[in-house]
């Protein structure tokens, strides 16, 4: 009993670390609002504390997890929190029947929309040829809205309820704080108060410079705020004329969120917003007009390729021709200019032939003659003898 009633400080320590560092949500349960923790993540939070390390001459306090639940255990006797039973909440059967109604709705309209694009997809297949627009029609097709998409999950809504059983189980149990102790930041906050307001209460004991500056902070504050209110009741009235000028097609907005739930600095971004709400008929129009010259061009650009395609095929057979006829005729040349060499040898070789069958009649010649000589001198020579 004495355990149960007075928590030691090494308790009650413990218990304020996790009451300011255990990740808790806010929710009501029996008309008040509670913040509540899961089991898992408390005892992750004191594995991770100081007292999950050994000092000097102590051993730890938390070693495994089933250390941690026993202490948890322990505070939990202590009433420092209580063990929840999530409820999940029970929609009413007008709402279910009309979210089915909702949901018939928008499968018609998928399977309309869907019917329509087989048929645009399947005029455009026709007209391209190439593999690679094949691929980018399927892309664009998957992303249409007619396309069917991932629902998104819904957080489905729970109320608490106190548990029968109060036990702390490490999991996904739910546990609601009954312990609240004072934050440090709220006490500091709250005596800064206090302070300030002794000190407003003793205005007329300043000294005179001190109240001077006081009063210029107060009517430059005063001027700020009168500024803000007018610039609100402003920005209203040009909303206004611009609306009835354009007759309510153009919706202009100075500093939109001058007078939101905002920051002081958000309050004044963005500057200004314009929205057109008149007919959109000439805009879907255009569109359309848009997406038609889009598969024109697409299909001239086809064509354009198929016929580049071809030209540079006839081109690379001419270029091909023309290298043949290059080869050949090298080929040619070669031979005329292996053949000039032949002849010029044969000339050679037949011009020294010739000029030695020359100088061999010459000297056949030449010694011929001498001895003609030689005998007329011979024959002359006893005539005069004789005489």
């Amino acid at each position: 009993m004495r355990e149960v009633s007075e928590p030691t400080k090494e308790e009650k320590a413990v218990a304020k670390y996790l009451r300011f560092n255990c990740p808790t949500k806010s929710t009501n349960m029996m008309g008040h609002r509670v913040d509540y923790f899961v089991a898992s993540k408390a005892v992750d939070c004191l594995l991770d504390s100081k007292w999950a390390k050994a000092k000097k001459g102590e051993e730890a306090l938390f070693t495994t997890r089933e250390s941690a639940v026993d202490y948890c255990n322990r505070l939990l006797k202590k009433q420092f929190f209580h063990r929840a039973l999530k409820v999940m909440k029970k929609k009413p059967e007008k709402d279910v029947k009309k979210e089915k109604e909702k949901e018939k709705e928008k499968d018609k309209a998928k399977s309309d929309s869907g019917k329509e694009e087989e048929k645009k997809s399947k005029k455009d297949k026709d007209k391209k040829k190439d593999s690679e627009a094949t691929d980018t029609k399927k892309e664009k097709s998957d992303d249409s809205p007619g396309s069917p998409k991932k629902k998104k999950d819904v957080k489905k809504k729970f109320k608490l309820e106190p548990h029968d059983d109060q036990l702390f189980l490490d999991g996904n149990e739910v546990y609601f704080w009954i312990y609240d102790p004072v934050h440090f930041k709220t006490f500091a906050m709250g005596l800064i108060l206090v302070i300030a307001v002794i000190a407003a209460t003793l205005f007329p004991l300043w000294p005179a410079e001190m109240r001077v500056g006081v009063y210029y902070l107060s009517v430059a504050a005063g001027c700020f705020v009168a500024s803000i209110l007018l610039l609100a009741v402003a920005r209203c009235i040009l909303f206004l004329i611009i609306w009835l000028v354009t007759g309510g097609r153009h919706h202009f907005w100075l500093l939109p969120n001058l007078t939101a739930d905002v920051g002081f600095i958000d309050s004044f971004r963005p500057l200004y917003t314009h929205e057109y709400k008149g007919p959109r008929s000439s805009s879907k129009k255009s569109s359309s007009e848009k997406s038609d010259n889009k598969d024109s061009s697409k299909a001239q650009k086809s064509d354009s390729e198929d016929k580049s395609d071809s030209e540079k095929k006839d081109g690379d057979e001419e270029e091909d021709e023309d290298d043949n006829k290059e080869m050949d005729a090298g080929e040619e040349r070669q031979s005329d200019t292996d053949s000039d060499r032949r002849e010029d040898e044969g000339s050679q070789h037949s011009n020294g032939n010739d000029f030695e069958m020359i100088t061999r009649e010459e000297l056949e010649q030449h010694t011929e003659e001498e001895e003609e000589d030689e005998e007329e001198q011979s024959e002359t020579k006893p005539l005069t003898v004789q005489t």
